[in-house]
């Protein structure tokens, strides 16, 4: 569904901070959120040493039901290091995002920085924004249970045919080798130590939390039209919260990217009337079950626009990866 209107949370970033001026002071980092990280890390690798010589049915189990929680979780921390809430420097940040990345195999963290920043300072913008699905993959999944099962399945490998699409992406450079140098060296040292069935468990672990199980209906909770064609932005309000640092408090993430994960509830909490009044979900699995049945929600069912307000589309060389968070720093800092 085209619109012809700006993404919603910059205005009503607007709107919260002229009611709402004290929202300001949430602004920052959370330096603890490393221990997360680290402790996270240790979980994975203890559990690939604990199913590295068991069975085929354990070892899925354990993905299952244990590894892909904690590598979802990952993926959260990483997407804070992707938004430079946890250390000051850009440095330590994009170095703590290298660790949360390395149980999940393959090297991500450096390039979702890119994507996601974009993502966020312009939504729905099909040449900018890789959250979106390309039009032959929507086309081709449609809205069938068997291929949005199969798209769930394989959600990495349509994100990677994504990637040609965008621009003003910076795809390679000093820090994508350090990415990459360090899942090399992760990798071969889970081999080398603890042999294949310990990286299967941490493959498994990782696919199950981005594909074909409850937690993958986050993707579909984010920004799939599942209540209303003029809503494009949902939150999860549901348990899993707890277990996955509050990544379902998405239109407080949006409307606020400058903070971190442990104060988002405290955006809801201090304005209400802003987040009650929209649709949200109370649950990843209902979602999970309803996409995969329901022939109404299908890949198209997002909203897509050619530009964000003023800001119109260029051919810039050079990637602004922190473009969002610092008009919106400004902005938080006006009277």
């Amino acid at each position: 569904m085209y619109s012809e209107a700006s993404e919603p949370h910059r205005k009503r970033t607007k709107l919260i901070l002229k009611q709402f001026p004290d929202l300001r002071k949430l602004i920052g980092k959370n330096p603890k959120t490393i221990f997360a990280i680290l402790g996270l890390v240790a979980f994975q690798i203890a559990l690939a040493w604990f199913v590295r010589d068991k069975s085929w049915w354990i070892l899925i189990g354990a993905a299952y039901f244990l590894g892909a929680f904690a590598s979802h979780a990952l993926f959260v921390m990483i997407h804070e290091c992707a938004h430079h809430l946890i250390f000051k420097t850009k440095t330590a940040n994009r170095w703590a995002g290298m660790v949360a990345n390395m149980p999940q195999i393959f090297p991500s963290s450096i390039s979702f920085e890119r994507y996601h920043i974009k993502h966020h300072s312009f939504q729905g913008i099909h040449e900018l924004d890789a959250d979106l699905p390309n039009k032959w993959e929507a086309k081709l999944i449609n809205n069938s249970f068997l291929g949005k099962a199969l798209w769930l399945l394989f959600f990495p490998v349509f994100q990677l045919f994504r990637l040609s699409r965008l621009r003003e992406i910076q795809n390679f450079d000093i820090w994508i080798v350090a990415n990459v140098l360090t899942q090399i060296v992760f990798t071969a040292a889970i081999v080398y130590f603890m042999g294949w069935y310990a990286l299967a468990y941490l493959f498994l672990s990782f696919s199950f939390s981005v594909g074909l199980h409850p937690l993958g209906a986050r993707w579909i909770q984010e920004h799939y039209l599942t209540h209303s064609e003029d809503q494009e932005t949902y939150s999860y309000y549901g348990a899993f919260n707890t277990v996955a640092f509050n990544v379902g408090f998405h239109n407080e993430h949006h409307d606020f990217p400058s903070i971190p994960w442990n104060k988002l509830p405290e955006i809801k909490k201090t304005a209400p009337e802003y987040y009650d009044t929209l649709h949200y979900h109370k649950s990843w699995t209902k979602l999970f079950f309803r996409f995969l049945f329901d022939r109404e929600i299908s890949l198209f069912s997002r909203i897509v626009r050619k530009e964000r307000g003023k800001v119109a589309l260029t051919d810039v060389s050079k990637p602004d990866v922190e473009l969002h968070d610092k008009e919106l720093k400004v902005e938080m800092q006006l009277n």
